[in-house]
């Protein structure tokens, strides 16, 4: 028995309903009723038309039978309880009103739960999202385990989508004001300890005794017993301002400003939110389940939500994807040890992210200095965990004794993969991939270069078909994209086992064949070298990364330059340019930069300036005599700064499609979302190309290739969709 399932064998339970269609049973334990749900062929539990009548007979039943006292819902799914509205649903609305109505019934189904005079109790066990957290708050009695699984939130803005079944209303009456926008418009997860010390549930127990628990707790509130539990009182600076008018404006105000500073108005859900609740405080709880499901309605219809369920769904069918053809039947090897050689800024994050996966971990370098280095990053981030609460200190232990460091190949010799993140030098990797082998025969050999062909790499291997490229990106423990990167040998089981690998360390994995820059580098590199020629013709630094960022990349490509350090640039820069020519030259203004000796922010001195502690300063002026235009600048609109930069990458995307370099639209369009900050709400640039048109990127690019020929040449493909009237998504 699982603590979120009821127990199977009690002589007292009594089956009263059940719908296998839908996963619901109801059964009768003693004299508490126990709604289990268990959505067949599904990994979780989610709130959709076909459960809620279900729903609707067993609140029913629960309230007319007379040896029913209380009821308690539990889910039959190992480590989720309900994990938000069927999605798949969304997709089906047309028009607001049908939004809207979906809001509505929603609303009507848990306003019964929430109204229901024999008490409910909500038994948490797993993740709680959404419209799941939306049925607990509904419940009179709520309980979570003090499981890592366990997890509450409502991320609908992450969708574009508000909370659309009393959430909006419900919540903030639940944990005060402040907490509950907090957790609206931002969707972040909150743990069962914190989600106990703000109100958001009752008690937190061991999963070994929430039934038991649970079902205690509905027979006493059965009976009247008023329950005394722990709770944390809001602060008297809390009260006076969340229980008076002025006050709550106060905290509105605020909390708009920082949504603006976030999004730049970009995404209009939480900007939304904003609204409903303040409207609920406003006109009480059933005016503010008026607005939410109006506002529901409308912004399901937006192009904001259409665009990022898309990135949802497609994020979810690249979870399922080989990342070979299903016909190859690959066999996929299981990973537990991993070698990582090279213990610097990627090698120590690799390694970090390898031993919270599970893996044991050999961390190797020439030098014990470096090495332990390397074994420090490692319990930064681990410690970073353990001090946020994630993890005990025991578990912080358990995952740092999974590292080995070493400066030789000792215990190598049983690792299925190894990943060499040494300098960028094609002779060094030679000598690396040549003693791996020797020192692990078996394991499949990963490069994490960002720089240089993996075919190049694999010329001086034994075994060719088990070499490939894991292009992480920095830092690796924060950044969401993996590319795998295939040559013609690599084989099929190789490529399923890297990728299934890159899925456990929590990554976003997308398959990309070899080729100068790979993907997420090669369409980078157009966009950065477009800025870097709007620098020589007297643009201003602080004007290019304003107009990218309004576009809703989270920084400007200047910036990242610095973030990323102008030493990587000047190393990938001649790359791109002799295997691309003129579209790929980097300006004159970055190499004079690169030149100069300015690395960026971790040397303090780039293209903006910073302080002792790596703080910005501001725009660095001394720049400016060293591009062409020299120190005069000159204004330019943002929507002609966007186009200049964004238009290449697009148009480099397209030619990737083309040349093989990626599989499909939906892996471009992901590949830039993740890997670069792509604005999401724009859905990646094939789906952003088929929002604006081919037949009008076409017009835009052959415009500007006529003052600067060579960079903007629409690619075949891009002409080919435009002049046939297509889509790159049908």
């Amino acid at each position: 028995m699982t603590a979120s399932t009821p127990p199977a064998t009690r002589a007292s339970i009594a089956i009263l309903l059940s719908d296998a269609a839908t996963g619901l049973s109801l059964q009768l334990d003693g004299d508490v009723a126990i709604i289990s749900y268990d959505l067949p062929d599904a990994p979780v539990n989610t709130i959709n038309t076909r459960v809620a009548p279900v729903f609707e007979r067993m609140f029913a039943e629960i309230e007319s039978n007379q040896a029913i006292a209380a009821a308690m819902i539990v889910s039959g799914k190992a480590d989720s309880w309900i994990a938000g509205a069927d999605i798949d649903e969304l997709r089906q609305i047309t028009t607001a009103a049908q939004g809207e109505a979906m809001s509505r019934a929603g609303q009507a189904l848990l306003t019964r739960l929430a109204n229901m005079r024999k008490p409910v109790v909500a038994a948490i066990h797993g993740a709680t999202l959404g419209g799941g957290l939306e049925v607990a708050l509904a419940c009179r009695h709520r309980i979570a385990t003090d499981h890592a699984k366990t997890i509450l939130a409502l991320p609908e803005v992450q969708l574009g989508l508000i909370p659309g079944a009393g959430g909006t209303q419900r919540l903030p009456r639940t944990v005060g004001l402040q907490a509950a926008l907090d957790m609206i418009v931002t969707g972040k997860n909150i743990r069962a300890k914190k989600a106990l010390q703000m109100g958001l549930v009752h008690e937190v127990v061991h999963p070994s005794i929430l039934m038991n628990i649970a079902r205690v707790r509905a027979q006493q509130l059965a009976r009247g017993i008023v329950l005394t539990l722990p709770t944390t009182a809001r602060t008297i600076g809390a009260r006076l301002l969340e229980d008076t008018p002025i006050g709550r404006r106060v905290i509105f105000s605020q909390a708009r400003a920082t949504v603006l500073k976030k999004t730049k108005g970009l995404y209009p859900a939480p900007l939304a939110a904003l609204d409903v609740v303040q409207r609920g405080y406003a006109d009480g709880f059933e005016a503010g389940l008026a607005e939410e499901a109006t506002r529901f309605g409308e912004l399901a219809m937006s192009a904001e939500c259409r665009q990022l369920v898309y990135l949802f769904f497609a994020t979810t069918a690249l979870k399922k994807d080989s990342g070979v053809a299903s016909h190859l039947a690959p066999h996929v090897q299981h990973v537990h040890k991993v070698g990582v050689i090279g213990a610097g800024f990627m090698g120590g994050g690799i390694a970090s992210v390898a031993v919270q996966a599970g893996s044991l971990v050999r961390l190797k370098d020439a030098s014990l200095e470096r090495v332990l280095t390397g074994w420090r990053a490692v319990r930064d981030v681990v410690s970073e965990r353990f001090t946020r609460r994630q993890i005990s200190r025991m578990e912080r232990d358990d995952l740092m004794h999974q590292v080995g460091v070493t400066t030789d190949y000792s215990g190598f010799a049983n690792a299925e993969l190894v990943i060499e993140a040494v300098f960028e030098d094609l002779a060094v990797k030679h000598q690396v991939l040549r003693e791996v082998e020797a020192a692990a025969p078996n394991a499949i050999f990963a490069s994490n270069t960002s720089t240089i062909p993996i075919r190049d790499i694999a010329s001086v291997s034994a075994h060719a078909d088990r070499v490939v490229g894991m292009h992480f990106f920095s830092p690796v423990h924060k950044m969401p994209l993996l590319e795998v990167i295939v040559t013609s040998a690599t084989s099929a089981d190789t490529t399923a086992t890297v990728v299934q690998y890159g899925r456990k360390l929590g990554k976003t994995v997308i398959v990309v064949r070899d080729g100068p820059g790979f993907y997420v580098n090669r369409i980078l590199a157009p966009y950065i070298n477009e800025a870097g020629n709007l620098l020589d013709e007297g643009v201003d630094i602080a004007a290019i990364d304003a107009a990218l960022v309004a576009f809703g990349f989270p920084v400007g490509p200047i910036t990242l330059l610095d973030e990323v350090g102008l030493d990587i640039a000047a190393k990938s820069g001649p790359i791109m340019a002799a295997a691309f020519g003129a579209r790929m030259q980097p300006s004159s203004a970055l190499r004079r930069v690169i030149a100069s000796g300015r690395v960026g922010r971790k040397a303090k001195r780039g293209f903006y300036r910073y302080d002792e502690n790596g703080k910005r300063q501001g725009v660095d002026r001394e720049v400016y005599p060293l591009t062409i235009a020299g120190t005069t600048r000159v204004p330019r609109e943002a929507a002609m700064i966007q186009q200049r930069t964004v238009l290449p990458l697009l148009n480099e995307a397209v030619r990737c499609l083309d040349e093989g370099i990626i599989r499909s639209e939906r892996d471009g369009d992901i590949g830039a979302v993740f890997g670069i900050g792509f604005p999401p709400f724009r859905g990646g640039p094939f789906r952003y190309l088929d929002s604006i048109g081919a037949a009008q990127a076409v017009a835009q690019l052959e415009a500007l290739d006529a003052q600067f020929p060579g960079r903007y040449t629409p690619a075949e493909r891009l002409r080919w969709v435009a002049s046939h009237g297509k889509r790159f998504h049908e």
